[in-house]
């Protein structure tokens, strides 16, 4: 009887799940160093911070997803054992609702608060577009204010600033989506029997950076195939009522009171409409008042913002220098941050109305324009490596990694088989070690220690096979032990420099 053949053990695939990726430690670190950068504005502009739950009920969520029409659909979300349904949060201006809410008598008013994190959508994946990926939110909860919109413009702008975006490489655009309903209004589109071709003209405009004029105009009629050749339906409006949305995108003018000298015209009958335009009126003015000039903060009609609790003023901060896309050609930058007023999100859960205003910033997308500046601190080393001469003297290397880490130094004893020396400087190369630390019998016993400047040494690292050859190199020099921390820092300082 023939025996049975074992049966194959299935492992897993070692990937992650599509759509996701894994962020190693400089990009961490460079991640983290922005976000203190950012909360540090934030912190300077009165705003404390928050930490919510990343789970949501699918009811507190609700249906706000961008460019999407029915509840629930794009986000990931599981029935619990009591049927109830819960969610990952897409954003983390949702879950500030449900927070104020929930806890409006014990917060100040207006409620100022900073939020960072993951959120997660769950969306067809593609090259640099993720499914999970980091926001660093600013909102103000609880007033009407036009000087609370005009405060997060500023803030924005500072912010840009603070983390190593020049004046000159951004933009922050301006505009309120009264003034859209109002021209929209007057286009004869507004009642409830006009929502579907409301939304598809608002996802028309939105891309306009993308498509130009002619490719909105196709889409506020019949529709546009792309170069694919695939078809999207448009809003099927007549040539009339298309030529009063063009207007508006093309309202913009070479200054703020222009602009809005502009948009009057085109909300003529719209009470709506006015009311938008004063309002970017007051905003242009608060700003000025403050010396943010149309170089850098701006009022400009093409900004929509495809959230639909947008209620009012909505802004969205471009960068302007240019890049090389993946096939060589030359384009801008785009987007890495964007807001605006949502007076009615907070009433879901109230019945009343919350006026509330506020930020948030694409901390992938400004961590890449950053790379693209060369703005990155990439500077940053690895640990000193105590290097392991003899293993029966593990004891004396861990009292030296104690004084350098006691005295503020990234430090660690290479914990690998010290056989073969050259496999430990290899081993610091790759961590990107600032310096080597070698102590054998003799240093020891005339009481010395020998450091290595591996920002120097790095070249020849693979190389080098046993001590002495290391020894050997000019980045290397004898000190006594005592003097270890001290020289350290001091090799530590003139690399950085």
């Amino acid at each position: 009887m023939a025996k049975d053949k074992k049966k194959k053990i299935q492992r897993p695939k070692a990937l992650p799940p599509k759509g996701f990726r894994d962020y190693f430690g400089a990009e961490v670190v460079e991640r983290n160093d922005m976000l203190r950068e950012i909360t540090a504005v934030y912190h300077r502009y009165g705003f404390d911070p928050l930490e919510s739950s990343a789970v949501e009920t699918v009811e507190a969520l609700g249906k706000f997803l961008p460019d999407v029409d029915r509840p629930n659909e794009g986000v990931f979300a599981w029935q619990d054992e009591d049927d109830s349904w819960m969610a990952l949060r897409y954003d983390l201006t949702a879950p500030l609702a449900r927070v104020y809410a929930q806890n409006r008598n014990d917060l100040p008013s207006p409620y100022r608060r900073f939020a960072m994190g993951p959120v997660w959508r769950n969306e067809k994946p593609g090259p640099g577009r993720y499914r999970q990926f980091y926001q660093c939110d600013a909102d103000t909860v609880g007033t009407a204010s036009m000087a609370a919109d005009a405060e997060i413009c500023a803030m924005l702008s500072d912010t840009l600033e603070a983390v190593g975006i020049p004046r000159g490489d951004y933009i922050i655009r301006v505009n309120n989506r009264k003034v859209l309903n109002g021209v929209l209004e007057v286009a004869g589109l507004s009642g409830d029997d006009k929502e579907a071709e409301r939304g598809i003209v608002l996802r028309a405009i939105d891309k306009l950076d993308r498509l130009g004029l002619d490719g909105v105009r196709a889409l506020l009629g019949e529709g546009r195939k792309d170069a694919s050749g695939d078809f999207t339906k448009g809003a099927g409006l007549s040539d009339e009522q298309a030529d009063v949305v063009m207007g508006f995108m093309s309202a913009k003018r070479d200054t703020g009171a222009e602009t809005c000298a502009r948009l009057s015209e085109l909300v003529q009958g719209s009470d709506i409409g006015a009311k938008g335009v004063a309002e970017l009126e007051e905003i242009a003015s608060l700003l000025d008042a403050q010396g943010y000039g149309s170089d850098r903060i701006d009022i400009d009609p093409s900004v929509v913002r495809g959230l639909g609790y947008y209620t009012g003023p909505v802004y969205e901060a471009e960068l302007t220098f240019e890049i090389l896309d993946e096939k060589g050609r030359k384009r801008q930058f785009g987007s890495v941050a964007g807001g605006g007023r949502y007076d009615d999100l907070v009433k879901r859960f109230t019945g009343q109305e919350v006026p509330a205003t506020g930020v948030s910033i694409g901390v992938d997308r400004l961590l890449a324009a950053l790379r693209e500046k060369g703005r990155i601190n990439s500077t940053a080393k690895g640990p000193v490596v105590v290097t392991v001469m003899d293993r029966d003297r593990m004891s004396d290397y861990q009292a030296m990694v104690a004084e350098l880490r006691n005295a503020g130094i990234r430090a660690e004893v290479y914990l690998g088989n010290p056989k073969n020396f050259g496999n430990q400087l290899k081993y610091a190369d790759i961590r990107e070690s600032p310096v080597a630390v070698i102590e054998g019998g003799d240093e020891k016993d005339r009481g010395v220690v020998q450091i290595k400047d591996l920002a120097l040494g790095a070249r020849l690292a693979a190389e080098i096979e046993t001590s002495e050859e290391w020894k050997a190199q000019p980045a290397q020099k004898e000190i006594a032990r005592t003097d270890l921390v001290a020289e350290v820092k001091a090799m530590i300082a003139r690399a950085a420099e």
